[in-house]
């Protein structure tokens, strides 16, 4: 997914230093503007005689640039492990993952329940049964399943920064049995003490905070060409804020409320005061 965004951005960056509208360059690959505007964000699959097409509209002649754009629209179209989820996995949602398997920093505010990188076997399960009253058993373990594969790139070769500010809210908001609510506690103390997890309890007592407009997650990519991606999911589906000044709003939100939270340790010493009242 990540590859899209940056060839649909490198793409973009030709055109525009070229003068060349979305429709000039659409009639030249025998398109609309509309599929220009959805290659440029990264939002479909790549054919190589349309990418072809473009770089030489857009005055590409280097065989060096051309191989290597061509190259990432290639492996651009490869699918993604999260793929032979497609059965449970909600379209919009595959975007999503895309972008945080290949993100360098996630950064990210929740206040409903406990972040789905965060969660145990045990609370996922009562998360998704609860959102899924009506889901069978089986579908409920696959969406389970896809929820603990995704955390497995916190543990990996590369696993990116991750810094969670959890509301209180999610932290005493009951998902499962006293078992399962003690046991999802105990995770998150064992999980924040890992290098590159930094996790901050917002606490009742601090009172009206910079998250008021509800849960959001921050995407920083390792490649310079891509922007910061704000992500935030609704019920039946989501938005991808990449507009500069859209980002700078929930970064400085983002900073206020890793500022106003108590530390990394201070917060372990509240999620251990919240285990002894379960």
């Amino acid at each position: 997914m990540v590859r899209r965004i940056l060839l649909g951005s490198q793409l973009r960056r030709l055109r525009e230093s070229r003068g060349i509208t979305r429709e000039a360059a659409g009639y030249s690959i025998r398109a609309s503007e509309s599929k220009i505007s959805r290659m440029e964000l990264g939002r479909v699959s790549f054919k190589a005689r349309d990418v072809e097409d473009l770089l030489t509209l857009y005055g590409v002649t280097d065989d060096a640039e051309r191989a290597s754009l061509l190259g990432l629209a290639k492996e651009a179209n490869i699918a993604g492990w999260w793929h032979s989820y497609g059965d449970v996995l909600p379209g919009w949602f595959q975007t999503y993952i895309g972008l945080e398997g290949a993100a360098s920093l996630i950064r990210i505010y929740e206040v409903q329940f406990v972040h789905g990188l965060l969660q145990t076997e045990a609370y996922a399960q009562a998360v998704v049964r609860r959102g899924m009253p009506n889901g069978s058993n089986a579908e409920i373990d696959r969406r389970v399943a896809l929820r603990l594969e995704r955390q497995k790139a916190l543990v990996s070769e590369r696993a990116p920064r991750f810094h969670a500010v959890l509301d209180e809210a999610a932290l005493r908001r009951p998902y499962g049995e006293r078992e399962v609510m003690r046991g999802q506690l105990k995770h998150l103390i064992e999980v924040s003490e890992q290098p590159n997890v930094t996790l901050q309890v917002m606490p009742f007592s601090f009172g009206g905070h910079a998250g008021e407009s509800g849960a959001f997650t921050l995407l920083r990519f390792p490649e310079s060409d891509l922007s910061d991606i704000v992500y935030l999911e609704q019920l039946t589906s989501s938005l991808y804020l990449d507009k500069p000044e859209e980002v700078a709003q929930y970064d400085r939100a983002m900073e206020r409320l890793q500022k106003d939270s108590p530390g990394p340790e201070e917060s372990r010493d509240l999620l251990r005061g919240l285990l002894q009242l379960i």
